[in-house]
């Protein structure tokens, strides 16, 4: 698994990168009550906003971590927001991206690189 410092994680299935928000973020959002997940097809490209997370304390922007397009979206969010709340790294996922460059999910950070990061904030 691999972050960014928008707080998203990858985790590469083949060429397809499964993308979601960390436990520090959902921690950080609270109670999660809506996410608007990207649309199938839709083609990202590093640092794109794609989709929106919804809690009780804010909204907040995801971030696409690589550059590819949106090949399934996890819908089940919608009438289960809590997900991300409860499963951030496993059921929780937003979306599923064919990567365009396998290269740009080895360059983001690894899990003691982000947990390096975290104790700076």
């Amino acid at each position: 698994m691999r972050f960014t410092k928008d707080h998203e994680w990858v985790r590469l299935e083949g060429d397809v990168a499964v993308v979601g928000i960390t436990q520090y973020a959902a921690d950080q959002l609270g109670d999660v009550v809506f996410v608007e997940t990207p649309e199938v097809g839709k083609i990202v490209s590093p640092g794109d906003s794609f989709a929106v997370v919804e809690s009780v304390k804010a909204a907040s922007d995801v971030y696409a971590p690589v550059a590819g397009e949106v090949v399934e979206a996890n819908t089940d969010l919608g009438s289960a927001p809590e997900t991300v709340n409860s499963d951030p790294t496993g059921a929780g996922w937003f979306c599923k991206i064919k990567v365009a460059d396998k290269a740009q999910v080895e360059a983001l950070m690894d899990q003691a690189s982000y947990d390096a990061f975290l104790a700076t904030l």
